[in-house]
């Protein structure tokens, strides 16, 4: 595989970089301008492009200093993560041909402790191609056996990628959701970071296999899983472009799904946890998130940690067109840096997804992660 070199320094390989050169195709190219109505509009979000000390990015040095100072206050508030694991491969366990690929039940570490099983779906064909991670509550619906419109691990093989479809089955069963490190009763790191972090680690193991360009890996997830994906995407430069289905993209605290204040996410506090639901006087948050509210944080300021890779964000009812307001300083940072058609969304009027939508995430990653 090859070194680690960090892709905020290099933009992007090339052979990522060809495909970010031209335009994208008719069928998605509109989904990367923000309707009339939001263009220009940054809402009252605090600009990514300003330091702490007020001063303004100007160039792209200034950003490299800015994107280092965003991502140490983050990980700072939210907690360190443990040493990546590199060197690990997918243990396969099962195997069977399905359609035009083969299927591998795989096991793989994702924490320092604890391993989890996943999907590893191999389509026909020779030498290396890109690949992409599927996130959820467990790695079942990505590959078909699941709710309808999720299936992304295997619309993604039957177009030719590389998939490996995981997700939290024990923690769901446990009505957990996360990811708890060191344990369930003395968490030091933010659930939802720690779910950033296990995606690394099955992005280090899928780019061992010898079928994966490493160059060419992407991370989607719907809901929970876009979420999921969102932060890792973000805190993890080694993917090269990812698709976010409806998490709710910035906080709001009137929106019962976008609910980044459950214990699961960055609201951790030992148990007995908080009843779910919205913040009230009588149950309010605990842990982090009221910290974040008061120091007036929100999650542009991690979108932008992706800038120059690529992002759609596959908006329903909890990510309607307003979110453009965040959006565009994103797109900010990416004029700073030199790039034009890097921060995409789509919008639908419902929260689960529709053959429209998925159709728009398939062709992004076709555009930015299999084109020659």
């Amino acid at each position: 595989m090859k070194p680690w070199i960090p892709l905020f320094l290099i933009a992007l390989s090339a052979n990522s970089l060809a495909a970010q050169d031209r335009q994208p195709p008719a069928s998605i190219a509109r989904y990367f301008t923000p309707p009339e109505k939001w263009q220009n509009d940054q809402g009252s979000f605090r600009s990514p492009l300003q330091f702490n000390d007020g001063t303004m990015v100007e160039n792209q040095t200034d950003w490299k200093r800015r994107r280092a100072e965003i991502y140490k206050q983050w990980q700072d508030l939210m907690g360190q993560w443990p040493a990546q694991i590199e060197d690990q491969d997918l243990e396969v366990l099962e195997s069977e041909r399905r359609e035009n690929f083969v299927q591998h039940k795989v096991r793989f570490r994702w924490l320092p402790e604890e391993s989890t099983e996943g999907y590893l779906l191999i389509p026909d064909g020779q030498g290396e191609r890109p690949a992409v991670i599927t996130v959820f509550y467990e790695p079942e619906t990505a590959i078909g056996l699941g709710k309808e419109g999720r299936d992304f691990a295997l619309q993604l093989a039957r177009r030719g990628f590389v998939v490996l479809s995981i997700g939290t089955t024990d923690a769901t069963a446990a009505r957990t959701y996360s990811l708890y490190y060191p344990s369930l009763d003395d968490a030091q790191v933010q659930p939802l970071s720690m779910l950033g972090y296990a995606a690394a680690n099955a992005w280090h193991a899928l780019a061992r296999r010898p079928e994966v360009d490493a160059d060419r890996i992407g991370i989607v997830g719907h809901s929970f899983g876009g979420k999921w994906a969102m932060f890792a995407s973000c805190l993890f430069d080694r993917f090269a472009c990812a698709a976010w289905s409806d998490p709710g993209i910035v906080f709001d605290n009137a929106r019962n799904s976008v609910n980044y204040w459950e214990p699961w996410y960055l609201g951790y506090h030992p148990k007995p946890w908080r009843k779910r639901g919205l913040i009230t006087d009588s149950n309010p948050a605990y842990g982090l998130y009221p910290k974040l509210m008061q120091q007036g944080r929100d999650l542009h300021e991690l979108h932008a940690l992706m800038a120059p890779r690529p992002f759609l964000v596959s908006g329903g009812s909890e990510d309607p067109p307003q979110r453009w307001q965040a959006l565009n300083h994103t797109i900010a940072v990416n004029r700073v840096l030199g790039y034009e058609n890097r921060v995409a969304m789509t919008n639908r009027p419902d929260h689960s997804p529709n053959a429209e939508s998925n159709a728009v995430i398939y062709a992004f990653f076709e555009h930015f992660l299999m084109a020659e």
